[in-house]
């Protein structure tokens, strides 16, 4: 988990990111590093829940109030979050059931006084074995995050896997995918300076 939050100034806005998938290294989660690389150099302290973590996180059960530790780590970080990156793969046209879990969790924000993700930019990345999956699941994505109250950037990237936009190290070897991931953490992070509360 990269955490640049303790030893970074309080002054600059907070982007969480949310994604991954259970396999180490996975496109997805590659993805949104590389986003949230991009949010540090335009300012912002990072911190991120990646698929190893989203992993151990229980199913969201609406009906109980009982939260483990990491359950209640992932909701007070999106609570202080001046911003979110989020990264799905796209699986069988829609979001995976890791991420969208995460997500359902942030119900537990319904009653503060910024409701879920109101008033905060959200990035949204997918990454998908063919282009149908990323548009599909890229609309899907956006629409929780409405249903969230967020606002997704102008621009969300999709990244279509089949074309191997990254290496062996997990560095970005696609330019044109390096400046649609940055485009993405640059845009939480310009929302966020503008109307942070």
């Amino acid at each position: 988990m990269t955490d640049t939050t303790r030893a970074a100034d309080s002054s600059k806005p907070l982007i969480v990111g949310i994604g991954g998938t259970t396999r180490t290294g996975s496109s997805t989660d590659r993805a949104l590093r590389v986003a949230l690389e991009a949010a540090q150099e335009a300012g912002a302290r990072t911190f991120v829940f990646d698929g190893a973590f989203l992993s151990r996180l229980p199913h969201f059960a609406p009906e109980s109030s009982e939260r483990n530790e990491e359950q209640r780590q992932l909701v007070e970080m999106v609570r202080r979050a001046d911003g979110l990156i989020v990264a799905s793969p796209g699986y069988h046209g829609g979001v995976s059931g890791l991420v969208k879990n995460a997500l359902d969790l942030l119900e537990d924000l319904r009653d503060d006084e910024r409701c879920y993700l109101d008033g905060r930019a959200v990035g949204c990345i997918v990454n998908a074995a063919g282009w149908q999956a990323c548009v599909s699941t890229l609309v899907a994505l956006r629409s929780i995050v409405h249903a969230l109250r967020g606002w997704p950037t102008p621009f969300g990237a999709s990244l279509n896997t089949t074309e191997k936009p990254f290496d062996a190290a997990g560095a970005c070897k696609n330019e044109k995918v390096a400046r649609q991931l940055a485009t993405v953490g640059r845009q939480v992070v310009e929302f966020a300076q503008k109307y942070r509360r």
